[in-house]
């Protein structure tokens, strides 16, 4: 699995996308575990702070993971 990060959150965390991660059910379980890495990572990545695409589609952290994905998290975008 793929994980990216784009905007601001590649900014904060110092990494642009990370490699070979998981196993992982689904984005839950994903986002858990990434935000366990420091006190930064838990406050940029949550649901509340971030949103998520799975293979490009917009998708929650119900999204089932089978391993082979390409999760991005992004910042809400607004546009004007």
């Amino acid at each position: 699995m793929k994980v990216v990060f784009f905007g601001q959150l590649k900014e904060i965390l110092g990494v642009s996308q990370l490699e070979n991660v998981g196993p992982f059910e689904n984005v839950a379980l994903l986002r858990a575990e990434l935000q366990k890495t420091d006190e930064n990572w838990q406050q940029s990545l949550s649901s509340e702070r971030c949103l998520v695409a799975v293979n490009h589609v917009l998708s929650d952290d119900s999204c089932e993971l089978t391993g082979d994905e390409e999760v991005a998290f992004f910042p809400p975008v607004t546009g004007g």
